[in-house]
């Protein structure tokens, strides 16, 4: 074997349509466009989301809900999440710097702190929002629970 006998896998490659080549060759004329309409015009470009004239899918189904441009998204940690680290890794100062690190957040994330699971470990957290429950859990067991 050398390389002079290399081919592609039997039916693995297809000729192109070789279009408007005249006449003789069944694909002149018209070029397979057809006769006249804006499809066998040049420059012709289809609507994004064109049905044939037929209502299209973003006109039939109607609109619904609000999406409200002030909302404030926070990544939700739970104190069950503060518990690991304090077990696992012996930390108990908690900032935005300790949580990226961790990969617990995005360097642009807000985050609020929510009440689920238990604290056991004395800690100081810093970071955008707490719920009740977060707070209370918190300083329950002597932590802090500052917002930035």
């Amino acid at each position: 074997m050398d390389l002079s006998s290399l081919k592609p896998a039997k039916g693995s490659t297809k000729t192109s349509k070789r279009i408007g080549r005249g006449e003789g060759s069944g694909r002149g004329g018209t070029s397979t466009k057809g006769h006249k309409g804006a499809q066998s015009r040049s420059g012709y470009s289809r609507k994004a989301g064109f049905e044939g004239g037929q209502m299209p899918l973003y006109r039939r189904v109607p609109k619904s809900g609000f999406k409200n441009i002030n909302r404030v998204e926070y990544t939700a940690i739970n104190l069950s999440t503060l518990q690991h680290l304090a077990d696992n890794k012996g930390i108990t100062n908690i900032d935005m710097e300790v949580l990226k690190a961790n990969g617990l957040v995005g360097k642009n994330d807000l985050v609020k702190i929510l009440g689920k699971g238990t604290l056991t470990a004395k800690m100081e957290v810093k970071v955008h929002a707490f719920s009740q429950a977060a707070i209370q859990a918190i300083e329950a067991v002597g932590g802090v629970a500052e917002k930035l």
